[in-house]
């Protein structure tokens, strides 16, 4: 028979045990995803990431953690910050452009990586094929060579009589999109001269030696660098009078002539889709290369009158968006 005493002391030792054993239960891991940029840190870069992830039911610092680092435009700090997102032991990493996606690939074998931007993952051999990488690597590309030979001819179309044309650039801009560049040139019987900055403050340069070949446009290879720069490219543009093409809607907004080149919500939509199927345990090696099916033209009519242009009634009829 149990004592009055002893019944008492086990029951409160049971009470005693049960909270001890639920709080011996370890907590659900929280899913810590990095994200590598060279651009500024802004609320809008912030939600590139955060905004699909939402969509896709996740809310960030409670069911993911998303752990951004950004070289505010100094490739020379992305090896140190990719190495900070491998010491914080993320489960896989975003890579925004090339060059961040060199130095995440150098900071580590073991993490998942996907990238977003380029158009050759293979020629870079960030992966053995588009459909099966077979790497740590997979991603969204921005589309094929044949988008440099579209925007030559949108220039041509909108500048009837165009017959220099300036391909502006940055040193992390890969080689292949420069000879894609220059291939569309010939086919289309286009002068092309490529220029290279390597900083902001080699823009004014650029244009003035724009201005002194006589160049009628310019076409402007799309860098976290140059992207970084574009309300100064659009002003420098505007100033000395030379139209320019970009790849993102942001720098028609930002006053381009035109921009023609995948959407970036949906772009980042797959992103995220990519980022959501590795934490739920696919391989980067078994996750196809995801090339864009739909691209959008914008053109700022606004700078086209500033810059006394007539921009063709066909081509404002294929315009996605107009800014007036």
């Amino acid at each position: 028979m149990i004592s009055r005493r002893n019944f008492v002391g086990a029951l409160a030792g049971g009470f005693l045990a049960a909270p001890l054993a639920a709080g011996a239960q370890p907590a659900p891991k929280i899913p810590r995803v990095g994200s590598l940029s060279t651009g500024p840190r802004s609320a809008a870069s912030a939600s590139v990431l955060s905004e699909p992830l939402v969509a896709l039911g996740y809310v960030e610092g409670k069911t993911i953690i998303v752990e951004r680092r950004y070289a505010e435009g100094r490739v020379d700090r992305l090896a140190a910050l990719a190495g900070e997102l491998v010491q914080l032991n993320v489960d896989v990493i975003v890579a925004w452009g090339v060059k961040p996606l060199e130095a995440v690939r150098k900071a580590t074998s073991r993490i998942p990586i996907v990238m977003v931007g380029g158009n050759d993952p293979v020629a870079t051999g960030s992966a053995a094929s588009l459909s099966r990488p077979g790497g740590q690597v997979t991603g969204v590309t921005f589309g094929g060579p044949e988008l440099a030979g579209k925007r030559l001819d949108l220039l041509r179309e909108a500048l009837p009589g165009l017959s220099r044309v300036v391909l502006l650039r940055d040193p992390s801009s890969l080689p292949a999109s420069v000879r894609q560049t220059e291939s569309a040139a010939r086919a289309l019987n286009l002068h092309l001269e490529v220029f290279t900055v390597k900083a902001a403050a080699d823009l004014e340069g650029a244009f003035k030696s724009a201005v002194k070949a006589r160049a009628g446009a310019m076409q402007l290879i799309e860098s976290s660098m140059l992207t970084a720069q574009r309300a100064k490219i659009a002003e420098l543009a505007i100033r000395s009078r030379v139209p320019v093409i970009g790849s993102l809607k942001l720098s028609a907004e930002a006053g381009l002539l035109m921009s023609y080149g995948v959407g970036l919500p949906h772009v980042n939509q797959r992103v995220a889709a990519l980022v959501d199927k590795i934490l739920k345990g696919a391989r980067p090696a078994d996750l196809p290369f995801e090339e864009p099916t739909k691209f959008e033209l914008v053109v700022n009519l606004k700078t086209a009158k500033i810059l006394g242009l007539t921009i063709p009634p066909s081509l404002l009829g294929r315009a996605d968006e107009i800014i007036q």
